[in-house]
């Protein structure tokens, strides 16, 4: 069986782990721990990927000192970054595993609309302002942003869910990532 960490305690984030280490693993125990991200709560640019490194290493530490016996340590975090004039939201997914090997992977990125933009900009978080464009709470732990803008059609536990299988492709092909 394989121990999973993850650096959160919001449902999506565990559930899309549990979801997509199960796609290479046959047994698998997940488990969500809070860490600080270190980071501001909307990352912008590099932040996110300090962020989700950041909570990947915080837990590895956590293990370290109170003996989880994990075997993998995840980190997400979702921001947002611009590129060719136009901002996008997306999630870093960075794991860690007990031999300091490390799989990093980004979700599908989708652009966000400029009135949005510029809250987040001005200090806002994503996830409240979405709630409060729409008259909801708490969407960043059932369908985020991206449901809202594709109608449910793809919600955050997609995107987090292809960024963990994307991130593990290094330890399902370790004698190309890591010479074993």
């Amino acid at each position: 069986m394989a121990k999973i960490l993850v650096g959160s305690k919001n449902p999506v984030k565990i559930t899309s782990v549990e979801e997509g280490f199960l796609k290479f693993f046959k047994d698998v125990e997940v488990i969500g721990i809070d860490v600080d991200s270190g980071v501001p709560d909307q990352p912008i640019n590099n932040e996110i990927f300090k962020g989700a490194k950041n909570r990947a290493l915080e837990l590895k530490k956590k293990n370290e000192l109170k003996n989880l016996e994990g075997d993998f340590f995840v980190g997400l975090e979702g921001g947002i970054t611009e590129i060719h004039s136009k901002w996008f939201n997306y999630m870093v997914v960075y794991i860690i595993d007990n031999k300091d090997q490390t799989g990093i992977s980004m979700s599908d990125h989708f652009e966000l609309p400029k009135i949005i933009v510029e809250k987040l900009l001005n200090g806002g978080e994503l996830g409240p302002v979405i709630d409060e464009l729409i008259g909801d709470s708490n969407i960043k732990q059932k369908s985020g942003a991206i449901g809202f803008f594709t109608k449910d059609i793809l919600n955050r536990k997609d995107l987090c869910r292809s960024g963990v299988i994307t991130a593990l492709i290094p330890f399902i092909n370790k004698g190309l990532y890591f010479g074993e």
